[in-house]
């Protein structure tokens, strides 16, 4: 079901034969009158490109920042995090399908009309550091995220991003100016890998990393979901993290994640943890510090430690964070610089 007044969208160009082209994703759809982008939620109506889904929020809650993962922006801190349905991928293996994929599977896109006034201040009254925009894909819901994101910079709230990566360097310039931190999930690296099971390709996403790593102050995390057999071979874990350090840097952190089967790709395996183990000495052996592996609770993996002097800076239990000792960007026990955004960031 469509809104009755539908919101303008932004990051469009006019076409002729009312025509529009859309500048939000690398998908870069040309779009005609009366159809629909390929997230199903931007539509042309008359030659003008219109958000179908700016007032149906389907999830708002608080969540720890853990949870992104977001490990080095504001530990120990909740996030008010939001989502409305859409997404511009077709992951076989997508662990929130029931609502990123039902606008493009049954037409449907429910959700709630809340204001952003209204989720800047249940964020503030949570006592969130922060609002993220996750569980779909936020480019594909960038017109709320704008509005809820100035808002959120004026009541002393950061913004983060959960994303694919498949903005156009037009997004990304566009949202810089509020958004403080995204996590993108570099979902392998293999072209065909992207073709087969997302439907889409892989150089949008890597530009995406190299282009807010090196050319905005925007605090980059990067996650990778290891599918048995699929994106877990040593040649192909070798050569993504040594693009992370050669193009993002050494300090961005790389979190691997467990693969649990989902939605379409049911006929696999969970991820071994032996893999996870050599995906995690292999981004240790390219060059990256901060390496952790998620869905694995209680591995020590998931503490941050001073790559210099290898003391426990924080421990974590899955989303909990224990302690935390650094102190001014610091370790406390050999002054190295840990790298961060606010990562001394009060717990609780």
């Amino acid at each position: 079901m469509e809104q009755t007044n539908p919101k303008k969208a932004v990051l469009w160009d006019a076409a002729e034969d009312k025509r529009v082209q859309c500048k939000l994703c690398a998908h870069r759809c040309v779009i005609a009158e009366g159809k629909l982008g390929r997230c199903s939620v931007r539509k042309n109506v008359g030659g003008v490109l219109y958000s179908l889904n700016y007032d149906k929020v389907c999830s708002a809650n608080p969540d720890p920042i853990e949870k992104k993962p977001m490990f080095h922006f504001q530990p120990g801190s909740r996030s008010f995090s939001i989502a409305t349905m859409g997404c511009n991928f077709r992951c076989d293996f997508c662990q929130n399908w029931q609502i990123s994929q039902a606008a493009v599977e049954t037409g449907s896109i429910d959700g709630e009309p809340i204001a952003p006034e209204q989720i800047v201040e249940a964020a503030v009254r949570s006592g969130c550091k922060s609002v993220a925009y996750t569980y779909t894909e936020p480019t594909v819901f960038m017109e709320l995220c704008a509005d809820c994101g100035r808002l959120a910079k004026e009541r002393g709230l950061a913004n983060v991003f959960v994303s694919n990566g498949y903005m156009t360097r037009e997004a990304v310039d566009f949202a810089k100016d509020w958004l403080d931190g995204i996590n993108v999930d570099l979902k392998a690296f293999s072209e065909d890998y992207y073709k087969r099971l997302c439907k889409a390709r892989l150089g949008p996403v890597l530009d995406t990393i190299e282009y807010i790593a090196r050319q905005t102050n925007i605090w980059i995390e990067i996650t990778t979901l290891l599918l048995p057999e699929e994106n877990d071979s040593e040649d192909e874990l070798k050569r993504l993290a040594e693009f992370l350090v050669q193009k993002a840097g050494p300090d961005i952190p790389w979190h691997i994640s467990r693969f649990q089967p989902q939605y379409k790709y049911l006929d696999s395996w969970p991820t071994p943890i032996e893999t996870l183990e050599r995906a995690y000495d292999i981004g240790k052996a390219a060059g990256l510090r901060y390496v952790y592996l998620g869905n694995v609770p209680g591995a020590k993996t998931e503490n941050t430690f001073c790559y210099n002097c290898g003391r426990v800076l924080i421990e974590r239990i899955g989303y909990t964070v224990g302690f935390n000792h650094i102190r001014d960007g610091r370790c406390p026990q050999c002054n190295t610089t840990i790298a961060g955004f606010q990562i001394n960031g009060a717990l609780g």
